[in-house]
């Protein structure tokens, strides 16, 4: 089941979702904040830092069953 509601978070609209239970939002929305023009570039740039990827790769150990460790370290 989906469904979400916008929340408004500095004046901005952000879009959340619920799949089966588990809420998500929208980083991109989020990402408007600091460039309501590009905000791919803000995601990007928070794509490549060494703490996003060491916390993505701890994301999925957790989570991911089928999670190939080693073929994550080449990120």
């Amino acid at each position: 089941m989906r469904n979400g509601v916008n929340i408004t978070v500095k004046e901005l609209i952000v879009k959340t979702l619920k799949i089966n239970g588990i809420d998500y939002i929208c980083i991109t929305d989020i990402a408007k904040q600091k460039n309501p023009f590009e905000p791919k570039d803000v995601v990007k740039n928070w794509m490549r830092l060494k703490n996003t990827l060491e916390y993505l790769g701890l994301w999925e150990m957790l989570n991911n069953p089928a999670f190939k460790g080693v073929e994550f370290d080449s990120f």
